[in-house]
């Protein structure tokens, strides 16, 4: 019997057509297809697994599920997914946790602000006692108390080496090494010596330092801070020019942990220079005369220096002669040349009602030691005449009696 929608030739042959059973239009809007399936929350137990007692019809396929009966019951495990959710929030509660205990732990803490200290310097001059003596650079070197003193950089030794509680006895070597080469390119490069390079010194020290640094080569100033002579050894040109690259130097390096991330090396050494006077006669001529300079630098090499080799300088003290003490070291050393007199006049007068900061060095002179200088040419012995040939003279006989 057919039934209203029934098509008009009735039902098709394998399509049921009673009231009891759905149509087919009924359902053509829904897809039940495998990813429909998956995508399901709640999944339907088996016939099985629903004969347990207590046993729920579904069960829930979230993430954090565990996918088994109420607690207490035990009869399943966590689902695959469920498990791997809670390994990964485990590990990145462990990774958060250990990460949160290093740095706790951590014993370095890093300066403030990052900066390096800025330098400290104070230049000396040494007036003369006496008469600067001259002569030729080899016989000043022979007749001083450089005479025993190395040439050049063979004169800057190190220390006996030993580790440190944090620093290797390489990285100790690698610092004492960065500290020889500043002395080596501020004491006794030609360039640097005559004032007309300064680049050599300037690539070893920290980038915290080098406006510092530049100021102090453009725009030098004795206010314990700005000398450039505080940094390295250079000549006014227009008064003397170096007659003898062979320099003497003698001295001591010696270090120390300074913190756990930095060294601290010290130098001691004194520098003897060959001058002569600007525009004067050519090197190796008599009017050479000899210039001391005793350089007391400190330095700051942290771990990070080593890499880069640099060097922090924090403090300086330098005495240098013979000069005049009226005038000022603080952009090239001065020095009196051969013949010069000894000079009585004082540093330059310091007004303390001036505006503006006065020079804090002002006041600051010394006076050259005698022994400090080449000791005079022993005079040549006097001609003695050779004694005149005696003559023998014939003696004439007696007469006889």
């Amino acid at each position: 019997m057919a039934v209203p929608g029934d098509p008009p030739g009735g039902t098709p042959d394998g399509i049921g057509g009673g009231d009891d059973e759905p149509r087919p239009d009924e359902y053509r809007s829904v897809v039940f297809d495998e990813d429909f399936v998956r995508a399901a929350r709640l999944q339907e137990y088996s016939a099985e697994e629903r004969m347990g007692e207590h046993a729920r019809a579904v069960r829930s396929r979230s993430l954090w599920s565990a996918g088994g009966a109420a607690a207490g019951q035990g009869t399943s495990t966590p689902g695959r997914g469920a498990r791997q959710g809670m390994l990964l929030v485990l590990l990145i509660a462990t990774a958060f946790a250990v990460a949160v205990y290093m740095g706790l732990r951590n014993p370095y803490v890093p300066p403030p602000g990052g900066t390096a200290e800025p330098l400290s310097s104070v230049v000396v001059p040494l007036a003369p006692a006496e008469p600067v003596p001259g002569g030729k650079p080899a016989e000043l070197y022979e007749r001083s108390r450089a005479a025993d003193y190395r040439v050049g950089a063979a004169g800057i030794t190190l220390p006996a080496l030993r580790r440190t509680h944090h620093f290797t006895e390489g990285q100790v070597v690698a610092a004492l090494s960065i500290a020889k080469d500043y002395l080596v390119q501020s004491s006794l490069d030609p360039d640097v010596l005559s004032g007309t390079a300064s680049r050599p010194v300037r690539v070893l020290l920290d980038p915290g330092q080098l406006t510092q640094f530049d100021r102090s080569m453009t725009a030098p100033a004795g206010d314990g801070g700005h000398a450039a002579t505080g940094w390295l050894v250079r000549f006014d040109p227009t008064v003397a020019l170096v007659a003898d690259t062979r320099v003497r130097v003698s001295g001591t390096l010696a270090f120390r942990e300074l913190t756990p991330e930095a060294l601290e090396v010290t130098t001691d050494h004194t520098f003897v220079y060959a001058v002569r006077p600007a525009g004067g006669a050519p090197a190796g001529a008599d009017g050479a005369s000899l210039f001391t300079v005793r350089r007391e630098l400190r330095m700051r090499i942290d771990k990070d220096d080593l890499t880069a080799r640099r060097t922090e300088l924090t403090s300086a003290y330098v005495l240098a002669g013979p000069q005049d003490c009226a005038s000022d070291p603080a952009g090239g050393f001065r020095p009196l040349t051969a013949g010069a007199a000894p000079t009585t006049v004082g540093p330059p007068a310091t007004d303390p009602y001036t505006d503006g900061r006065p020079r804090r060095t002002a006041g600051l002179c010394g006076v050259l030691a005698p022994g400090a200088a080449p000791t005079a040419q022993p005079p040549p012995a006097p001609l003695v005449p050779a004694p005149a040939p005696q003559v023998a003279v014939p003696v004439s006989p007696a007469p006889a009696p």
